[in-house]
């Protein structure tokens, strides 16, 4: 299975780094991001206390338009049906798409975070190490995300169309603009079930308080479970979105 699901990964990889234009996109289209953030927030404290939650959302916005449109492409040229009628599982190819997507999604993550921390100034206090790991999990969620996702457009417009649905509302609910805790109590009980949600949560523990992998474990825990879960309906949904 994981032969597999590397030699796919591999033969993405090598395609979006022949793409010199997505590759430029890649990397300009975050720094461009993180540095609006920078000019419109003047103020270094309140930079240093949104900034986690804008790492978190920034991380699942770019991760689910990457693998969303690209995966897309791949059913729209025919890929992804010449796998499925080849001995590979819908778990391999699901797996693949992940690990292929998931470096340029660490990729925008790591120039997102190393600008805003180096050029913004922006402050931290927890390990940075641990505070990437965090981000990987955040980054293979919002992956897996779109990839869940994309079977059910048939083309890119359609794709856009689901950042409304599907990310919007996680920006407005997940704490970034005002604490979750301040909402009406039927929007607390919407943003449990949002995966950003977390995101935020657990980026502002390690940023802001200092706190290690193991003290937000609950937010691991979450994105890990949500993870999973996006594998398993990318999973079950492939053949439908191959044959739209």
């Amino acid at each position: 299975m994981l032969r597999n699901s590397l030699n796919i990964a591999w033969r993405i990889i090598n395609q979006l780094i022949r793409d010199r234009r997505t590759i430029g996109l890649l990397v300009i289209a975050p720094l461009l991001i993180a540095s609006i953030v920078g000019v419109s927030i003047p103020e270094k404290s309140i930079l240093d206390y949104v900034a986690p939650a804008i790492l978190a959302m920034l991380i699942l916005f770019f991760g689910f338009i990457l693998t969303g449109i690209n995966f897309l492409r791949e059913r729209s040229q025919g890929t992804l049906e010449r796998l499925m009628a080849s001995p590979v599982s819908r778990l391999d190819i699901v797996g693949g798409y992940m690990f292929g997507f998931l470096l340029f999604a660490l990729l925008q993550m790591l120039i997102i975070f190393f600008y805003m921390v180096y050029v913004l100034d922006v402050s931290f206090q927890g390990e940075l190490w641990q505070i990437i790991v965090f981000e990987i999990i955040i980054g293979l969620g919002s992956v897996c995300l779109g990839t869940f996702i994309s079977t059910f457009a048939k083309n890119e417009f359609q794709i856009t169309q689901f950042i409304p649905i599907i990310v919007l509302p996680q920006m407005f609910l997940c704490g970034l603009l005002w604490p979750v805790s301040q909402m009406p109590d039927y929007l607390q009980w919407i943003a449990k079930f949002l995966p950003l949600t977390y995101g935020v949560d657990g980026m502002r523990a390690m940023m802001l308080h200092g706190q290690n992998l193991l003290e937000i474990g609950k937010e691991v825990g979450i994105l890990a479970a949500f993870t999973v879960v996006f594998i398993g309906l990318a999973s079950l949904t492939l053949r439908r979105g191959s044959s739209t």
